[in-house]
């Protein structure tokens, strides 16, 4: 009998949980599409006014290597070790701010980077999604092991991961280190000139927007 009082009791907090968990994402969804569609008033009402629109600045890059380990110099050996690129077409999230957009400048010909939109974050956490759990690299399957290492940060779920990445809150750091380095296949289609900038018809270097394209066929 007290067994089956204890299943229903678990039983019972996971269902309370599981709605708690569909109330946020709804809330998160509604929050990227009033951002959405503020954006696109804004850009109209400039237009109409005869201004140019200036979004924001970016604050979150995705970051693949591109280049081996050959020739490199020990400033940017250094700063793909911090960034935790260290393989080929491995990827991670970064926070723009003027230290992290010197690093980038100084590794660029080993890297290509540019601004994810929601649907490359949620793909990548997704698909390629893994998670560091005292050290060892555990696939993220189920929400209980987001909850055990970032509970007390407020992230429960996949869905708070990916807002807590997309929108860089306040606890980016400790999602963005949980997160383990993506490991991508090489890109459909095969890549242009990996010693050419982006600009110049080749690869590396930042790509803005475009990365998104890129993910696509790499992920």
């Amino acid at each position: 009998k007290q067994w089956y009082q204890r299943r229903v009791a678990i039983t019972a907090g996971s269902l309370i949980k599981r709605r708690a968990i569909i109330k946020r994402t709804a809330q998160y969804y509604k929050q990227y599409e009033a951002q959405d569609k503020e954006e696109i008033r804004l850009r109209r009402e400039a237009k109409a006014n005869g201004n140019y629109y200036v979004p924001a600045e970016p604050k979150l890059a995705l970051v693949i290597r591109l280049r081996g380990v050959n020739n490199i110099a020990p400033k940017p050996r250094k700063i793909l070790k911090l960034l935790r690129l260290r393989q080929i077409n491995n990827a991670c999230f970064i926070k723009l701010n003027k230290a992290s957009k010197e690093m980038l400048r100084i590794a660029e010909p080993f890297i290509t980077y540019g601004y994810p939109n929601l649907k490359t974050v949620r793909e990548l956490i997704y698909k390629r999604g893994f998670g560091k759990v005292n050290g060892q690299r555990i696939a993220i399957n189920e929400n209980a092991v987001i909850e055990q290492a970032l509970g007390k940060y407020g992230i429960t779920c996949v869905e708070d991961l990916i807002h807590e990445i997309y929108t860089v809150g306040p606890h980016f750091k400790q999602a963005n280190n949980f997160l383990w380095h993506f490991k991508l296949s090489c890109a459909k289609g095969g890549l242009r000139k990996i010693n050419n900038h982006f600009v110049e018809g080749g690869d590396f270097g930042n790509r803005e927007h475009f990365i998104n394209a890129m993910v696509r066929r790499m992920n």
